[in-house]
């Protein structure tokens, strides 16, 4: 019942494997905050004792937060909490009020510390690079989200070594 009230909510809420455990839910990012624009694919998969077992959520696309490391499965929800307020309450709670002091992503935690406005420069950043609406469904990138590597960076002389047998 808590998935159907979800479904007829205005999230897009797309099916894993046919069945009603595993599913994709469209986020939008809170007003008046830095994300605002940005859209993620959040994964939830529900466990067999679930509703009193909490559900694993996660971003499917990068976000840049203190507190949620590079696409991360998170179980932090508690149980009893309705499908609907993770997604009304609870995910806009956490991008609104990041807690650098117990940082899943230290980088992150570390320049909201240090420097608040060029961390909503970066979460900006990630939201036109990794969360518009044509990245949600997109299969997340391999390389991480501190490697902003050009070609050129590729090319170093252990590549031509590496290729020569040795004699």
């Amino acid at each position: 019942m808590d998935l159907m009230k979800l479904m007829m909510s205005d999230y897009k809420v797309e099916m894993i494997n046919d069945g009603m455990q595993e599913f994709y839910v469209d986020f939008h990012g809170p007003k008046d905050s830095p994300y605002q624009g940005g859209r993620w694919r959040i994964r939830v998969e529900l466990p067999d004792a679930y509703p009193y077992k909490s559900p694993s959520i996660g971003f499917v696309n990068k976000i840049y937060h203190p507190n949620v490391d590079e696409i991360y499965l998170f179980s932090i929800i508690k149980p009893f909490t309705d499908l609907v307020n993770i997604f009304e309450v609870f995910l806009p709670q956490l991008l609104l009020y990041p807690n650098p002091s117990d940082p899943l992503n230290g980088e992150a935690a570390a320049l909201m510390m240090r420097d608040r406005a060029t961390y909503e420069v970066r979460v900006k950043e990630y939201c036109e690079k990794y969360a518009k609406p044509e990245d949600v469904g997109a299969a997340p990138e391999e390389k991480s989200s501190d490697e902003e590597l050009s070609e050129d960076d590729y090319a170093s002389s252990d590549e031509a070594i590496a290729g020569q047998a040795d004699l």
